[in-house]
Formats: structure tokens, C-alpha cells, sequence
């Protein structure tokens, strides 16, 4: 198995407020796609719908775990097929005024070059929370910086 790993620091916000921008659809539509929809509690499916260049890109998130302010993990039910199964995963914490947060998409089967576009698209999603906590604007689908031709 092969994971997505990645660690971002957020100034001068608390590991509380980011907590909620990871179990809201309100907060979750700040920072990764506006086009969010469902509950974000234990059991729930989460759906986030992307706008692509000439479609839409569905992937649904079943809440599988929560621990408030401290962990969130999902586990992929729909979307792109070397997506189904694996799990995303964010450990919060807070050191001194910073909230860090360590990002994992894991279970991953192969790295094949679609894992490569993911990894990077998954940095600027999380550089996108981390606008939204700093300035107050995040950069959420379909305003992110986009890497290919069909995105």
C-alpha cells in the first residue's frame, strides 16, 4: 500500500476552528469544493461534486471516525477507482499559536501518475485551508489552481 502524506502549519487560529472547517459542510465548502453536500457526522456520506473543464468529478466520503479537535477520518465510497477504499485522514494539534495538521491519504495500491496529480492537487487544497484561516478566503473547487488540461 502507498499513502499521501503531507504536514501544514496554520497560524494564529485554533485547532478548533480548523476542526470545523473539516466536519462542516459550511467549512469543508471554504477550502475544498463549494459543491458539497451531506451530514459530516459518524456513519454519514459526505458528497463533493468537482467542476472540471468539460464535467463533473463525484466523490462521496463515508465519516468513519471523529474526535473533536484532534482527529477526522473518511473512507473513499465513490469516486475515482484508484480512490475507492482508501482513507483520508487529518491528526490535529496545536503548538504554541500554530495548528498543525498532518494530512494522510492512504491505502493507495500502486503509485501509479494519477497518484502524482493527487499528491500535488491534495497540497494546494491544504494550502487552501490554510488561506482560509490566515486570511479568511480559501481557494476551493473550482477556484484551485488548476495543474492539467482537463482540469
Amino acid at each position: 500500500m502507498f499513502d499521501i502524506l503531507h504536514k501544514l502549519g496554520i497560524q494564529s487560529t485554533s485547532v478548533d476552528d480548523v476542526y470545523q472547517s473539516l466536519t462542516t459542510r459550511e467549512g469543508l465548502s471554504g477550502w475544498w469544493a463549494n459543491d458539497t453536500h451531506g451530514k459530516c457526522n459518524v456513519g454519514d456520506v459526505i458528497q463533493f461534486r468537482f467542476k472540471l473543464k468539460d464535467r463533473t468529478a463525484n466523490i462521496d466520503m463515508k465519516v468513519l471516525d471523529l474526535e473533536p479537535a484532534k482527529k477526522v477520518l473518511w473512507q473513499v465510497v465513490d469516486g475515482p477507482k484508484e480512490w475507492i477504499g482508501t482513507q483520508v485522514s487529518w491528526q490535529l494539534s496545536q503548538e504554541d499559536s500554530w495548528t498543525i495538521v498532518l494530512f494522510k491519504h492512504q491505502g493507495w495500491q500502486e503509485p501509479v501518475e494519477f497518484m502524482h496529480h493527487c499528491s500535488t492537487k491534495w497540497a494546494i487544497f491544504l494550502l487552501s485551508l490554510k488561506l482560509l484561516h490566515e486570511t479568511g478566503k480559501g481557494t476551493p473547487n473550482p477556484k484551485d489552481y488548476k495543474l492539467e488540461s482537463w482540469e
